[in-house]
C-alpha cells in the first residue's frame, strides 16, 4: 500500500492528448513515493463547492527529480469539467500515491501490456521498467475509437511489438483489444500480461493469459468516492491467498489485483460464499 501525501499542488500545464488532457502538478514528495499502479485523487470545484467528493486518476508519469507528476483525464461530468479549467499557476488539492501497485518484477521478463482507452496511462512506467531489466514487453492498445486511444506512440517508442485495436475499425484492427491477445502472447512468449480497463475487458484478458500460461495482474477502474477505503463504494469480491472470497477495497486493496483472484462474474452482488455474507442478511 502506498503511503500518500496530501498538499496544494500547482498546475504546470494543461495540454490535449487525444480525446483526454494531461495534468501537470507539481507535488513535492510525492514523486518519489510512485510505484506504476498508483492512483491520485483531487478535490474539485473548491472549497464552498458542493462537489464533496474526490475524483480518482491514474498516475501517468511521476518525475522525482522535477517533484512532478502526470495525470490523464477524461473529461465526463462537472467535477472533471471543473478540474480541466484550473488556471496554470494556481493550485489543486491532491492526494497521492494511492492504492497497492502493481507486484515489481525481480528481473528480466516478457510482459505483455493490454489496455483500454485511457487505461494505458499506468503501464509505461512498469513497462519501461522492465525493458530497463533487460526484459521484453509488446502492447495491445484498444479504444471505441482512433481518438480515444492513449499512448500509442509512446508504446512504439519502447518495442516493435505494439498492436492497435479499435471497436469502428479506424485505427488497426476492428474489434476488441481481446481479439490479438491469445496470438500476441505466443508471439513474445509473454510470461505475464498486465492491463487496465473496464471489469469485462480485465475478465477476458486473464482468461486468455491464463490459458496460454501467462501470469494476469489487473488495474480495476472501480469507482471511488473516498481514495482512502473509508466509504466501501469500490469493494470486490477475491479470493484470498487462504482460498476465502472476501470484499476487498480495490482503493487501497487494490487497483492492483491477480487477476485469478476476482470473482469477475461476482461483481455487483453478494455471493452466499463471500466471508461475512451472512452478517448482510445473505442466506
Amino acid at each position: 500500500m502506498a503511503h500518500p501525501l496530501q498538499l496544494r499542488a500547482e498546475v504546470l500545464g494543461i495540454t490535449a492528448a487525444g480525446a483526454y488532457q494531461q495534468l501537470l502538478l507539481h507535488a513535492p514528495g510525492v514523486a518519489a513515493r510512485v510505484r506504476p499502479g498508483h492512483f491520485a485523487a483531487l478535490a474539485v470545484g473548491g472549497e464552498d463547492s458542493s462537489m464533496l467528493l474526490r475524483r480518482a486518476f491514474w498516475i501517468h508519469r511521476a518525475d522525482p527529480a522535477a517533484e512532478t507528476v502526470s495525470l490523464v483525464v477524461a473529461e465526463r461530468g462537472r467535477g472533471t469539467r471543473e478540474l480541466l479549467r484550473s488556471r496554470v499557476g494556481g493550485t489543486v488539492d491532491l492526494v497521492a500515491p494511492l492504492g497497492t501497485a502493481f507486484p515489481q518484477p525481480a528481473g528480466p521478463m516478457t510482459a505483455l501490456f493490454v489496455a483500454g482507452g485511457y487505461g494505458s496511462a499506468p503501464l509505461f512506467a512498469l513497462a519501461e521498467q522492465i525493458a530497463a531489466q533487460g526484459g521484453a514487453v509488446g502492447f495491445i492498445l484498444g479504444a471505441t475509437t482512433a481518438e480515444r486511444l492513449f499512448g500509442v506512440e509512446t508504446a512504439r517508442a519502447l518495442t516493435p511489438d505494439v498492436l492497435v485495436t479499435t471497436d469502428d475499425g479506424s485505427a488497426g484492427i476492428k474489434g476488441l483489444a481481446t481479439l490479438p491477445l491469445a496470438e500476441a502472447v505466443k508471439a513474445i512468449g509473454a510470461q505475464a500480461v498486465y492491463s487496465c480497463g473496464p471489469a469485462a475487458m480485465l475478465r477476458a484478458v486473464t482468461e486468455v493469459a491464463t490459458a496460454e500460461g501467462a501470469r494476469s495482474f489487473c488495474a480495476v477502474e472501480e469507482r471511488m468516492a473516498c481514495g482512502v477505503g473509508v466509504c466501501m463504494t469500490c469493494v470486490l469480491p477475491v479470493v484470498g491467498e487462504d482460498g476465502v472470497s472476501r470484499f476487498v477495497r480495490s482503493c487501497v486493496d487494490g487497483p492492483c489485483f491477480d487477476g485469478t483472484r476476482v470473482r469477475w462474474d461476482d461483481i455487483g452482488t453478494i455471493p452466499a460464499d463471500v466471508d461475512g455474507a451472512a452478517a448482510m442478511g445473505v442466506h
